[in-house]
């Protein structure tokens, strides 16, 4: 659910923070107020373009969080596990916009891209109105709303595998049948360069390692000159050797130090010197007494190094690269030696489409019969929404060829007035009678639906009256599953909310602001009482709008 909406600097609005509650939240305000700028924040959270206009004048960015709490919405959660963007049962969405229009995306405090925010927003929450969020204008979600309400998500989901599995299979035998002669004659090329890949051994890593021994051997007899002379100069030159040379200036010391105490440091940093030279010409003398410069090992690295080079230019790849080659060619080899027996891979791939084909079949029986009966329920709920000559219906047309999902594309059709044919729903011309046959369709779809939030921008457009009374009962009816928000223009529709919130317009000191905030029991009774009569609020109005709250 929605729990929380943080607004900063965004249009008019200064700074607002609402909570909300389950069941149904209605929103409601006098025309001009500002009710849109809600629609407007949220949408920004759920990753509509970002425009500097939205900065409120005089600040420098806008800032809209939107907080959800998903302890229920394994599927939310999965997807912020596996994005290791997971904080708990809390999930928010972070959207700022500076003054000169750029903007920034966060989920649950880390930087996100749009394309991301916009796949969890549309987990999160459902909005239905007359903007891009209406996703019930984009066909392949009829085909998951069919498959939710039918219970067939497992078995869509099954048949999409198989069908994957037989369209990698047809395509290896696809591509193997046309190989034809060339492809024997390709193996046996194959079968010599491993054979010839295996005798040389070469691992990973074995290249460089051969470059370092062979460094190390060939430079040896240079490392051996260059260590006596280090020797000689340390400590081994009898006449003038660093060694000698500190002893020598040690003992000069000696005399001097009784008449200035501060000699003693300057006499203990030499000796410290003088034991350091000892050691390291030990350590050096140890080392060069240990290497072994041995011809035969040399002459071994040369020859294997030799045999690697040609290899490499044989190939015309990098000698480092013959181990990743090998892996390749081993790869291909397997797939050539399975091409052999094309008339088994022909049996396996007859198989996978025979399976794929009986699953389908019974998938579109299935979804034919749920057809029928989601056409029917929607239809009853539409006439009780004041659409009595109104038309619905599923329609399954086959499809030219097969397709992950099925045989058959999947589509929700309307005639909204007599004699008027079947059309799609992005083509209903009417707004309001969008809106309707939205929400007939998700309150029919409500015990079946993932997404645990929708929204309804003014679904009462062009209603009112006992119809406006329905629409208000079946969004509470719907409230009962969802978290559902309304904003509305219809009494009827406001008095019967769990949570009525009132947007306000204020001007003060020649600056625009608006606000929003939660109305106790007796501001509702002069809320509704507004929307009932007009400007002035009677006795007999306030009398209305309190039968109207006490029947809810």
């Amino acid at each position: 659910m929605l729990s929380q909406l943080k607004i900063r600097d965004f249009a008019i609005v200064a700074g607002l923070e609402l909570d909300f509650r389950r069941g149904l939240s209605v929103i409601t305000g006098e025309t001009g107020a500002g009710k849109s700028i809600l629609m407007d924040a949220l949408g920004l959270c759920l990753g509509d373009r970002a425009e500097a206009g939205v900065v409120r004048a005089g600040a420098d960015r806008a800032e809209v969080s939107a907080g959800f709490d998903i302890h229920q919405h394994e599927a939310a959660q999965a997807w912020l596990r596996e994005r290791e963007l997971d904080a708990g049962d809390e999930c928010w969405l972070r959207r700022t916009v500076t003054a000169d229009g750029r903007s920034r995306a966060y989920i649950n405090g880390s930087p996100a891209t749009l394309a991301d925010v916009k796949v969890l927003g549309e987990m999160l929450i459902d909005i239905h109105s007359q903007h891009e969020h209406q996703s019930l204008l984009r066909r392949e979600n009829h085909r998951l709303l069919l498959d939710a309400c039918a219970g067939l998500g497992a078995e869509a989901r099954d048949l999409a595998a198989s069908f994957q599995q037989w369209q990698r299979a047809a395509k290896e035998l696809h591509t193997l049948t046309r190989a034809g002669a060339a492809q024997r004659e390709r193996l046996e090329l194959i079968t010599h360069q491993l054979d010839e890949l295996e005798k040389l051994g070469l691992a990973a890593g074995d290249y460089e390692k051969l470059e370092r021994d062979h460094d190390a051997l060939a430079n040896l007899g240079t490392l051996l000159q260059s260590g006596d002379m280090v020797l000689d100069r340390l400590s081994e030159n009898e006449n003038d050797n660093a060694a000698r040379c500190l002893q020598q200036a040690l003992k000069t010391l000696e005399g001097e130090r009784s008449h200035h105490p501060k000699l003693d440091e300057v006499a203990e940093l030499l000796n410290s010197a003088l034991i350091q030279i000892g050691e390291g010409a030990a350590s050096l003398r140890h080392y060069l007494e240990s290497l072994d410069a041995d011809p035969a090992r040399l002459a071994e690295l040369e020859e294997r190094l030799a045999a690697v080079h040609q290899m490499a230019r044989k190939h015309r790849v990098p000698p480092q690269e013959l181990p990743a080659m090998q892996a390749a060619l081993e790869e291909e080899l397997q797939l050539l030696q399975r091409a052999q027996d094309l008339e088994a891979l022909q049996r396996e791939v007859s198989a996978l489409e025979k399976n794929w084909r009986g699953a389908a079949e019974t998938l579109r029986a299935a979804r034919t019969k749920a057809a029928r009966k989601f056409s029917a329920d929607v239809l009853d709920r539409l006439k009780t929404l004041g659409m009595a000559n109104s038309r619905f219906e599923v329609a399954l047309t086959p499809l030219d060829k097969p397709a992950a999902h099925g045989l058959d594309d999947i589509e929700f059709l309307i005639s909204a007035n007599p004699g008027q044919p079947l059309k799609a729903l992005a083509k209903v011309a009417s707004g309001g009678e969008l809106s309707r046959v939205s929400l007939a369709i998700q309150v029919v779809n409500a015990k079946h639906s993932p997404v645990p939030v929708m929204v309804f921008d003014e679904v009462d457009v062009g209603i009112g009256g006992g119809i406006a009374e329905v629409v208000g009962r079946l969004l509470r009816e719907l409230g009962a599953y969802s978290q559902v928000f309304s904003i509305t223009h219809q009494p009827q529709v406001a008095a019967l909310g769990h949570q009525h919130l009132r947007v306000e317009k204020t001007v003060k000191a020649g600056a625009t602001t608006t606000g929003v905030r939660e109305l106790s029991h007796d501001e509702r009774v002069e809320e509704i009482a507004r929307m009932s009569g007009g400007i002035t609020v009677t006795a007999e109005t306030r009398k209305h709008a309190e039968a109207m709250l006490a029947a809810t």
